[in-house]
């Protein structure tokens, strides 16, 4: 692809929308959780108008309920953030755990392999995690969202930045390639 630039730029961005979170974690994590307000919300009135369209009277019904309960979750995190942040915020922590101690028992069966480390590591670290969030909790909520967001943003820019590099080094190589 001739457009690296595009790639290193949107890297970059990433990296520096990661330290500004990074260095403001409560505005990061209180922008999470108005994120998934309006995730909920829009995805409970998308839910709601598929099951308008539905032919059967008991799926119309049932959808609905479901379209109601996932907009209400969207309209409670606007209602009361900080409650929305607390909530969200056990739920990652419980997400942490559980990933954590499966990963742990998915790499017990792998011993003797490259991948048991990585993944007991893994599992290890999710676990640590949790029990860090839940530890500190209710202290933790007003910062962990915010960390997560940062250290995805910087991750995820380090992985654009690298593939921009690499699609500047294949552009070079195959001009190099045509003028020889």
């Amino acid at each position: 692809m001739k457009h690296w630039t595009i790639w290193f730029a949107a890297g970059l961005l990433s990296v520096i929308a990661g330290l500004v979170a990074l260095a403001n974690p409560l505005a990061a994590t209180i922008a999470v959780e108005q994120l998934a307000g309006w995730a909920f919300l829009v995805i409970g009135l998308i839910a709601g108008y598929v099951a308008f369209q539905e032919e059967i009277q008991n799926d119309r019904i049932w959808g609905l309920v479901a379209a109601i309960g996932i907009a209400l979750i969207g309209v409670v995190l606007f209602a009361n953030p900080l409650a929305g942040i607390l909530s969200l915020t056990l739920i990652v922590a419980i997400l942490f755990l559980v990933t954590g101690v499966s990963k742990i028992f998915m790499a017990l069966p792998m011993r003797g392999t490259n991948s048991y480390w990585t993944l007991l590591l893994s599992g290890g670290l999710s676990v640590v995690l949790a029990i860090m969030v839940f530890a500190n909790f209710p202290q933790s909520a007003a910062s962990i969202l915010g960390i997560i967001l940062a250290v995805e943003l910087i991750s995820n820019g380090a992985s654009l930045v690298a593939i921009a590099l690499r699609k500047r080094l294949m552009t070079s190589q195959s001009a190099q390639k045509a003028t020889s």
